[in-house]
């Protein structure tokens, strides 16, 4: 088996999303997700470092998706329209089978301070990700962390409605998302 084989590796998260919803995360070993999931102990620490990062396997993919959508973007697009091609390149990578898995997910991550605390440090991290790219096309540092803020918030909100089986697909509820913030951070004024 190659060292990062992408099957081991959803393998991996699927068997421990499924044992910590059932089991609970405290008391699931990195053992028995491994058997779950057909594989060794061995083969978990290869794909992840911890029994907390199987929820979090996406963060780097999530990251290289958002900043490759917002290169895309036309050169003259605005910050709020490189931050949609973002959102479009990035949610159209995610699969019927991540959808299935994301309530219990949401479930076990929103139980436990450890792990919605790692989830903050992802939503940084990708907030991270857009202002710098959008730094990088000329964007003022201000606008960019808005721009970024407001990205990521559409990304999470309309990861929270996907998942819950809305039937439009994420790409279309994150530009609904993002256009709601939009609209809601314009009437601050």
């Amino acid at each position: 088996m190659a060292r990062w084989e992408p099957d081991a590796r959803m393998r991996l998260v699927r068997a421990a999303i499924d044992l910590y919803a059932e089991q609970g995360y405290e008391t699931t070993t990195v053992t028995q997700v491994a058997e779950r999931a057909g594989l060794t102990k061995a083969t978990f620490f290869r794909h992840f470092p911890d029994k907390r990062e199987p929820l979090f396997a996406g963060q780097a993919e999530h990251g290289a998706l958002l900043a490759a959508g917002a290169a895309q973007a036309a050169a003259d697009a605005t910050p709020l329209e490189v931050v949609a091609a973002a959102l479009d390149h990035a949610t159209a990578a995610f699969t019927p089978e991540q959808r299935e898995f994301a309530p219990r997910l949401r479930d076990v991550v929103a139980a436990h301070d450890e792990l919605r605390e790692r989830a903050a440090f992802k939503r940084a991290h990708l907030t991270d990700v857009l202002t710098t790219t959008l730094r990088e096309r000329g964007v003022d540092e201000a606008t960019a962390a808005v721009a970024a803020e407001l990205g990521v918030e559409a990304f999470h909100r309309a990861f929270e409605h996907w998942s819950d089986g809305d039937g439009a697909s994420y790409g279309e509820l994150a530009r609904h998302e993002l256009h709601a913030l939009h609209a809601a951070a314009t009437s601050l004024r």
